[in-house]
């Protein structure tokens, strides 16, 4: 469709951006993150969020807000995203741009990896 993609295990994408604020270049991956129309991030939440993650991720999600898409992608509930992310106020403005305006995709059975190995 010649959307502009990319993806990211999110521990991954926070060893990324940390290292681009050490060496000044946070900007210029913010900037591209913002003219990718779709941005996927994979485990959300799989690793405790630090206060410099928080501060990244409040940092993207402010950035693409209403401007292009991203999807989080997760085995915590959402319910449970408030406390992953930590820091009250910090979790409420990523929570309050990311939740009340998405469309949430629940996914519900077996994992499509356990049957793969149970059908090799």
């Amino acid at each position: 469709m010649g959307l502009k993609t990319r993806y990211f295990v999110t521990a991954r994408f926070f060893d990324e951006a940390k290292l681009a604020k050490l060496d000044g270049s946070w900007p210029k991956l913010l900037k591209k993150m913002y003219k990718t129309d779709l941005l996927i991030l994979d485990d959300f939440g799989l690793h405790p969020m630090d206060p410099t993650d928080r501060q990244l991720l409040m940092d993207l999600i402010e950035t693409r807000h209403q401007e292009s898409s991203t999807i989080l992608c997760s085995q915590i509930p959402v319910s449970g995203w408030h406390k992953l992310i930590g820091e009250g106020t910090i979790a409420d403005a990523i929570l309050d741009r990311v939740v009340y305006s998405s469309h949430r995709l629940e996914l519900k059975g077996e994992s499509l990896r356990k049957k793969q190995r149970l059908t090799s």
